[in-house]
């Protein structure tokens, strides 16, 4: 009689450990679902706050005047307000903007807006602002992002409560609207006064 050979065969791995990988697999994509909403992007530190805010000497828009470390050290708080024409973020904050540099309580007090486009064309930036409104009392270029890189810019649009000295008191990460300024930038341009 012939014998047939024997193969051996693998042996069978448990359940737990056929589940493994896809266990593995989930946690990593759970980890990344709670980090992902773990907070209000708003809320993220910046390291300028409580200092000197970083050295500008950027041009304006149309050859105006453009903006210096002096238009942030006039004695006045001032809100400098990272933008560009084509960040949508940008477009839905702009009617929040306008309003808030308008704020005749503000005005009264000095409180300025100020401007600095990143990454932007002029033409571009000019036709947003005839089609918007222009909330800023001067804009500024940042055509290769180097002063965004300075204040620590995310994205934009980003703003930054400056106070009268020059130093950078609070910064908002994100579009405005009307909770935020509020609840937060009006309060912070209040506090920077003192």
């Amino acid at each position: 009689m012939i014998e047939t050979p024997v193969v051996p065969t693998a042996p069978r791995r448990s359940l737990s450990m056929r589940m493994l990988p896809l266990g593995l697999f989930a946690a990593v994509i759970a980890l990344f679902a709670i980090r992902l909403g773990a907070g209000d992007a708003s809320l993220l530190p910046s390291t300028l706050i409580g200092k000197m805010a970083p050295p500008l000497d950027l041009p304006g828009l149309d050859g105006d005047a453009g903006v210096t470390d002096a238009d942030l050290r006039a004695g006045h708080v001032t809100l400098v307000n990272i933008f560009a024409s084509w960040c949508q973020p940008c477009h839905y904050e702009h009617q929040y903007l306008v309003a808030l540099a308008d704020d005749p309580d503000l005005k009264a007090r000095g409180v300025r807006v100020i401007g600095v486009a990143q990454r932007d064309r002029e033409d571009n930036i000019r036709a947003f602002l005839n089609e918007t409104g222009n909330p800023y009392a001067k804009v500024a270029l940042d055509p290769d992002n180097r002063a965004g890189l300075d204040w620590g810019v995310y994205g934009v649009p980003e703003t930054f409560v400056v106070r009268g000295d020059g130093v950078v008191a609070y910064k908002f990460v994100g579009p405005m609207d009307p909770i935020s300024i509020k609840s937060m930038i009006k309060p912070k341009i209040v506090e920077a006064m003192k």
